[in-house]
């Protein structure tokens, strides 16, 4: 179906892009998810939730310390610099990509991609509990107390570092408890981001769903609500998902491999 693909890919003007863990995968990014998706002794779903930081911060900042650790050493793949690459060349022509990803850790951005929507938020930003301020935040460690902990080995003993000890907000005279800028489960997502995400699939004309196993709601209703307008949507992921029979591509394998071919500059595309 590949060649079918590229002539419906060389007439699209809007182009909507959906990332999942399956992107990040190749770059050796941690998805938490499946077999052995442990940190410690808990799973991701233990620890991402308000409930686990009102109960113990100490903790969930030491997983996402962890986290961000492990993303600073983390670089783009292929699938990623693909889709930089795309959103470069086709904005030459008039044309516009988005790219709506559920990964918090910047690899999109770090490859160049400018039109991104993170509807999941990023490891790199930080929130205020007390004043409500979200900032940029790459500082390693975040805070000193931080420092070489975070070890994700199950034997490893909890840091409880006390609250004054872990990041603290920065705006004049708050000093709030800091939390990730990021979506946990049980929470909602940002609807301003919401917003701009359902403007952005009412206007495109092609879609592509990439390494994302379309269960995490409510992002796995987007492909599937954009094919229902009859919009064509190429799935490229592992395997096939819950909704792959909705679909009208979908190619099978490792995104870093079948992306770049996809996307890659074909006849029918003009260059100024």
């Amino acid at each position: 179906d590949m060649a079918y693909f590229r002539e419906v890919f060389a007439k699209a003007k809007h182009i909507a892009i959906i990332t999942g863990a399956g992107v990040s995968a190749e770059s050796g990014v941690p998805t938490f998810r499946g077999a052995g998706g442990f940190w410690r002794k808990w799973q991701a779903q233990e620890l991402a939730t308000p409930e686990a930081f009102a109960r113990n911060p100490s903790r969930v900042w030491e997983f996402y310390h962890y986290r961000r650790e492990v993303m600073l050493s983390k670089h783009p793949n292929p699938a990623h610099i693909a889709i930089a690459e795309c959103e470069r060349r086709l904005s030459k022509q008039g044309r516009s990509v988005v790219v709506i990803t559920q990964n918090i850790d910047e690899l999109h951005r770090k490859a160049g991609t400018k039109h991104l929507l993170e509807i999941h938020g990023s490891l790199f930003k930080t929130r205020c509990t007390n004043c409500g301020n979200v900032a940029a935040n790459y500082k390693s460690p975040i805070c000193p107390a931080l420092a070489g902990k975070g070890a994700p080995d199950p034997e490893t003993e909890d840091a409880a570092i006390p609250v004054e000890g872990l990041p603290q907000c920065e705006e004049d005279g708050c000093n709030g408890l800091l939390r990730p800028h990021v979506v946990w489960f049980g929470e909602t997502l940002d609807p301003d981001i919401l917003t701009e995400v359902e403007k952005e699939l009412e206007i495109c004309d092609l879609c592509l769903v990439v390494g994302t196993s379309s269960v995490v709601y409510p992002a796995a209703m987007f492909a599937p609500q954009v094919s229902a307008r009859g919009v064509p949507v190429a799935e490229f992921n592992m395997e096939a998902t819950p909704a792959t029979n909705r679909f009208r591509f979908h190619f099978p394998g490792p995104c870093g491999t079948t992306l770049p071919p996809a996307l890659f500059l074909n006849k029918h595309d003009v260059v100024f």
